[in-house]
């Protein structure tokens, strides 16, 4: 009980900060939810919850979606997801993960600088100078594939494509619910879904509630530009926290 408890702290704080933000949960409360419950439970429990948390925020601010930006992250991550999930099977993967979560970090170091100094997040390019972003999107479901672990290239270009923080926030926890609902399908049809695993999920269902109750409170009352620095902190924490987990 005493795991679960400490189980419950994490997911409620790492879940507060996704009802903030829209993204993070996963990979900032998958390395201590393994440490406490083993990587295979924990991996089967965080899914479930993150996808919970974000069908519930997709749902309450469904009038908030971009469906144009969602069909478009959601095409190009699909289209790289098979590559990923190949390369996962195939490949060591533990240098590309290093190589990731240094260019996230970076990334998010020079948003950080900008913001700070220059007080503005800079829109998503037009025409064939957007091309990039759209590649990036693509290499976020490689990484989704390899790492279930593809927002933090998301977010690089839902930032410039969703300024608004609402749309941004709605937009990607419906893909979100999308990318889970066919991993959790995947758990069904293999039935790797045991007993154990349900009762540590609904166990853990109370911890996730309260996590979005504080973090509605904190995004409604936080304008754009806060906004902005506290999406681009917890991307910094994420490329930290893929650095300092790598295997």
């Amino acid at each position: 009980m005493s795991a679960i408890l400490a189980s419950g702290v994490v997911v409620l704080i790492t879940h507060a900060l996704e009802a903030v933000t829209g993204f993070g949960c996963a990979v900032l409360a998958m390395p201590f939810v393994s440490a406490l419950l083993g990587v295979k439970t924990a991996v089967k429990v965080i899914t479930i919850l993150a996808w919970l948390l974000a069908l519930y925020l997709a749902v309450r601010n469904y009038r908030r979606i971009d469906f144009k930006q969602y069909a478009i992250i959601t095409g190009c991550m699909l289209a790289g997801l098979p590559v990923g999930m190949y390369l996962f099977r195939s490949q060591d993967t533990s240098v590309l993960s290093i190589i990731l979560a240094v260019f996230i970090v970076l990334v998010s170091v020079s948003q950080l600088y900008r913001l700070l100094h220059k007080g503005e997040q800079a829109e998503l390019p037009q025409g064939g100078r957007a091309l990039f972003y759209y590649l990036l999107l693509v290499l976020g479901g490689i990484v989704h594939g390899m790492f279930s672990s593809g927002g933090p290239l998301v977010v690089l270009y839902a930032t410039r494509a969703l300024p608004d923080k609402g749309s941004f926030r709605a937009t990607l926890c419906l893909l979100w619910t999308t990318l889970n609902t066919i991993i959790i399908a995947t758990y069904l049809a293999e039935g790797s879904l045991d007993q154990g695993t349900v009762n540590t999920t609904a166990l853990l269902i109370p911890f996730v509630a309260a996590g979005v109750i504080i973090g509605e409170r904190v995004h409604d009352k936080v304008d754009e530009r806060k906004f902005s620095l506290i999406v681009f902190s917890m991307l910094l924490l994420t490329g930290i926290f893929m650095l300092a987990f790598t295997r």
